[in-house]
């Protein structure tokens, strides 16, 4: 590719070249010829004038006299009288000749002027320059053939042809350096386009030192470092669009298969009762109670699906006020504490700091508190101890909820807040659970600019830690109901 562009190249240069010295040539040659004609007028119309002094029109010339006149004036002599008449000639016989009153360079001469003309010489056939100056009673003239004229001119066209052709040889060898140099520079350019066409964006051409083509080359690199950025934000977006696509999947699996048990077991209870069994008092009630426990399952699970669609979705309206930290510790544990009694697990207060507040919707923070609650109270055996309490962190209230129950293994602490997760399948659906509560509690902490997160071994319990902010200032710029949350 470079061998092709460079023969463009000097192809191109080389025309130019010849264009200019073809201009070169036609306009010298036209300037030198009118310059050497001038100047041959003048020196003519200078021997004119000298030999008007040797043959006056007064008296006779003798033909030989003229012709040893012209030979000295290196050119043909012409006397003429006023009236046009060829009183003498170096060349030819006076008397044979026309009148030559109308000839251009005569007609000027007999007006006092000095006249002269190119034409074919009438009598000899032959191109002369002819001129003539006035003397007494008519004008001597004197002509030299044009055949000299170009001759000469011709002479001084080749000294500067011959001229220009060697000044014309460094300039076609800077020439073919530079075609050399562009030529390169324009592979380099074409080989990085190719790449950019190929898909390479992390190529970057290197800045060359001339201007033109650095400029060049930084606008390629920074159309490569666009698309480069381009491309990878749209990978981005690839592959964040099939892991949300991943996650759908993975809902509708989960919330078909969540459905599908508690509605096959009403469906299976419901249909014995029809087939007769609701009239045996020993099968009946125990039938009617999974049908209502399933039902209160689905129940469960709708709810909290509505309440996880609103959050993700920004459709949760919030209400954010000062809020005690310590009254709502209070509030959630007297909600849990029949469930808390019933299984014999004692619920302790570690309170936050007298008069310490957050800036929260306190029915968000409430179901909050009771899906934890709810989650520790389940997995404590009886005779446990489930503690609520907070501490100031910076800005922020932090506020946990400990328990003494089974623990956590740690390969299944990252994936705790996704949904449907369970660590103990069987048994979540055993207690009533939907899977849902700590997405749900991750979702309306973000909502609240806070975080959350879990500490736990097993066989020793576990810890779920969430923030909230302390005053308004903090997040009033963030906190409303058109949150993110990861």
């Amino acid at each position: 590719m470079t061998g092709r562009i460079f023969l463009k190249l000097i192809t191109a240069a080389t025309a130019l070249l010849l264009l200019v010295a073809a201009s070169v040539d036609f306009f010298t040659t036209e300037i030198t010829r009118e310059s050497y004609i001038d100047n041959l007028r003048q020196q003519l119309s200078e021997k004119a004038r000298m030999l008007a002094l040797s043959l006056p029109l007064d008296r006779e010339s003798s033909p030989q006299l003229v012709r040893g006149l012209a030979e000295a004036a290196g050119g043909r002599v012409t006397l003429v009288a006023t009236s046009g008449k060829v009183l003498a000639d170096s060349d030819a016989d006076a008397a044979r000749m026309e009148n030559h009153r109308s000839r251009p360079e005569l007609i000027q001469a007999f007006h006092g002027k000095v006249g002269w003309s190119e034409r074919l010489s009438a009598t000899l056939g032959i191109p002369f320059l002819y001129v003539a100056v006035p003397v007494s009673g008519g004008a001597i003239r004197i002509a030299v053939p044009l055949s000299e004229i170009n001759r000469q001119v011709h002479e001084i066209r080749f000294k500067i042809l011959a001229s220009t052709a060697l000044a014309f040889l460094p300039a076609l060898l800077l020439a073919a350096l530079l075609a050399r140099i562009l030529s390169r520079r324009f592979t380099e350019i074409t080989s990085y386009a190719a790449q950019l066409a190929r898909g390479n964006f992390r190529a970057r051409l290197k800045r060359p030192p001339s201007r033109e083509f650095g400029m060049l080359a930084e606008t390629l690199n920074d159309t490569a470092g666009n698309l480069q950025h381009t491309v990878e934000q749209l990978e981005r977006e690839h592959a964040e669009l099939e892991k949300l696509e991943r996650v759908r999947k993975d809902f509708v699996i989960n919330v078909s298969h969540e459905l599908r048990t508690p509605l096959a077991s009403i469906q299976g209870y419901t249909e014995t009762l029809i087939d007769g069994a609701i009239n045996d008092p020993a099968h009946n009630m125990r039938f009617l109670s999974i049908i209502r426990h399933n039902a209160e399952r689905l129940a469960r699970l709708t709810e909290d699906l509505l309440t996880l669609s609103r959050v993700e979705q920004k459709r949760q309206k919030f209400e954010f006020e000062m809020h005690f930290v310590n009254d709502l510790l209070r509030d959630a544990l007297e909600l849990v504490q029949p469930m808390a009694e019933k299984r014999e697990v004692q619920l302790k207060l570690d309170p936050a700091p007298e008069d310490a507040t957050v800036w929260c919707d306190s029915e968000a923070v409430s179901q909050v508190l009771s899906n934890l609650l709810d989650n520790a109270i389940k997995y404590t055996p009886a005779g446990g101890t489930i503690t609520v309490g907070g501490s100031p962190q910076g800005q922020f209230m932090e506020i946990f909820v400990r328990d003494t129950g089974i623990g956590i293994p740690p390969e299944d602490v990252p994936r705790l807040f996704e949904r449907f997760y369970r660590v103990d399948k069987a048994r979540s659906r055993e207690l009533g659970g939907t899977g849902l509560g700590l997405s749900i509690v991750k979702h309306l902490v973000a909502a609240h600019d806070g975080t959350t997160r879990v500490e736990s071994r097993v066989n020793h319990g576990t810890t779920f830690f969430f923030t909230l902010p302390q005053d308004e200032p903090v997040a009033g710029h963030s906190l409303n109901p058109e949150f993110t949350a990861s």
